[in-house]
């Protein structure tokens, strides 16, 4: 009986033991890193700045998994287009530092208002969210609506709670819920990643910076983290209270994307009914590196 005591006990320890034998940051990876960091209240946080110093902002928030790589065709675009485009990870992704805790609104909030401190950034921004980032920027330009020239959600998360379904015992569940997340959530993502590693995409080798980011130690937890918090609830009342303060908003959706559905303009269109919103025809939920031009047009034309 003892023998199938320890057998289970190898088991439940197998994606534990996978956790935490994964490389953490280390100081040779962020000196080989390109942009600066910043020692801010919750943590170190890796950012870079391109485009003209004198330009207008654009702020570039990054979604759930990938980090702020996600947006070097993005950002190259409107380096060109003469804005000062910032870019950065989030905690616990790239190489800012894994924090532990509940990642909710406030927490992603508070690295951004500390990072813009740090920089000196002062009023009008154009803010992107991609993916998660959309609900991130939903509750920046929320809290911030005098700092926010114009507001763009790239497929954003916030139009319906993203923590049902597989997510639900990982999401509700403590403790258990932690062990079947790095059991199971770790397979899924990879999977997800080599199924699109053959599209097109304006950030080189991008599956491959991907499938390594999943091997970093804290990434999974963060996730989870994420998902426990600031992808619990919707943003209708951050939605709601951007109509009311007449921050333009631009949400380009993709046609083909599984993550968040294209649906999800119908609810955003209820929130805020004077959004401009554009379907990007084939795309993907990774629509941000695999159909970047359509995207930069799309915004380009936005801005009259």
């Amino acid at each position: 009986m003892m023998w199938v005591v320890l057998i289970l006990l190898g088991i439940v320890a197998v994606p534990l033991t996978i956790e935490w034998t994964r490389k953490g940051i280390s100081e040779k990876d962020r000196a080989r890193a390109t942009g600066q960091f910043a020692l801010l209240s919750q943590g170190t946080t890796h950012y870079e700045w391109l485009g003209p110093e004198r330009g207008p902002v654009a702020l570039c928030i990054h979604g759930l998994t990938t980090p702020s790589f996600v947006w070097r065709g993005m950002a190259k675009g409107l380096a060109l287009m003469g804005f000062r485009v910032l870019v950065y990870d989030l905690y616990g992704r790239g190489l800012s530092e894994r924090v532990r805790g509940k990642q909710d609104a406030a927490f992603f909030v508070r690295q951004i208002t500390d990072l813009l401190a740090h920089e000196n950034v002062k009023g009008h921004l154009t803010v992107f969210g991609y993916s998660m980032g959309g609900a991130i920027a939903a509750h920046f330009t929320a809290q911030h609506p005098g700092s926010v020239k114009q507001l763009v959600l790239l497929a954003p998360a916030g139009m319906f709670d993203l923590g049902g379904g597989k997510l639900r015992t990982a999401r509700d569940v403590p403790l258990i819920g932690d062990w079947l997340f790095l059991l199971v959530y770790p397979f899924m993502l990879r999977q997800g990643i080599r199924a699109e590693a053959h599209l097109p995409s304006s950030v080189p080798d991008i599956a491959a910076l991907q499938a390594a980011e999943t091997d970093r130690r804290g990434f999974f937890p963060a996730v989870l983290a994420s998902v426990r918090g600031i992808l619990r609830d919707t943003t209708e009342e951050q939605q709601r209270a951007i109509a009311a303060a007449g921050v333009p908003v631009l949400a380009i959706w993709a046609e083909e994307d599984d993550v968040i559905p294209v649906s999800g303009k119908d609810t955003l269109a209820q929130w805020n009914p004077q959004a401009m919103q554009v379907v990007v025809p084939e795309a993907t939920h990774s629509i941000t590196y695999t159909h970047t031009d359509q995207v930069l047009e799309v915004f380009r034309t936005s801005r009259g």
